[in-house]
């Protein structure tokens, strides 16, 4: 996804946290066009179920108006964010560790698949938090409570990006192989060639089987553990 410049991360001791940006419900659309039911955010005056802390980038020329991970879709202005393995919909209060500022995102896409990052907000979402310039910055992410989440969850595997498309097909090959009944595709991205391991029953267990395998016969892949819903 894409990411604007590079940011040398500073705190200090002078900064406060700022009240974090609650917009109104957004209006969502599906990848038809058509409008979908207004999307709200979960109730965040409880304590967050998950907390995370690590290098936030930003996304939206590129993808903006595409197909989001959830099925709707990207509008790179709306607060949004994309994380590899909460469920599609949590809420996630994202603070600028440098400044102090917070916004609410709605999780709505996979991602982001570079190394060391955790999250890769909406363009709109950067700017609410200043990381839009710099590009990239040191955040703190707590997740509330999804109530229409399967806590079991629809896990896979995606690897890459491989630079030629038959290293991303050797992957494959290699995978189809050994985890038969698994669904296995390689497809062309932004930044190369990807391939993603779909286990039979979409089981964590097995996706974290194939997470650890993939990087033994093939050191450059890049592979990271992905939730579906």
């Amino acid at each position: 996804m894409l990411v604007c410049g590079l940011l040398l991360v500073s705190t200090g001791c002078h900064h406060h946290t700022q009240t974090a940006y609650q917009p109104p419900p957004p209006a969502r659309t599906q990848a038809t066009g058509q409008p979908a039911a207004a999307g709200v955010f979960d109730d965040t005056s409880g304590r967050p179920v998950f907390t995370e802390t690590g290098i936030a980038s930003w996304y939206g020329p590129g993808f903006h108006h595409h197909a989001a991970a959830d099925g709707t879709v990207f509008d790179q202005n709306a607060m949004t964010a994309a994380h590899r393995t909460l469920p599609l919909g949590s809420t996630v209060r994202v603070t600028n560790l440098a400044t102090g500022e917070q916004v609410l995102v709605r999780i709505t896409d996979r991602g982001p698949f570079g190394p060391g990052r955790v999250i890769d907000l909406s363009m709109g979402a950067a700017k609410a938090i200043s990381l839009y310039r710099a590009g990239i910055g040191k955040v703190r992410l707590e997740a509330f409570a999804h109530p229409g989440a399967d806590p079991v969850g629809k896990w896979a595997v995606q690897t890459g990006a491989f630079k030629t498309q038959q290293d991303a097909l050797d992957l494959k090959a290699a995978l189809l192989a050994r985890y038969r009944g698994a669904r296995v595709t390689e497809f062309a991205g932004p930044t190369g060639f990807w391939v993603r391991a779909d286990p039979a029953q979409h089981d964590r267990a097995q996706a974290e089987a194939m997470l650890d395998w993939i990087g033994k016969p093939d050191a450059q892949a890049l592979p990271y553990l992905v939730r579906l819903d």
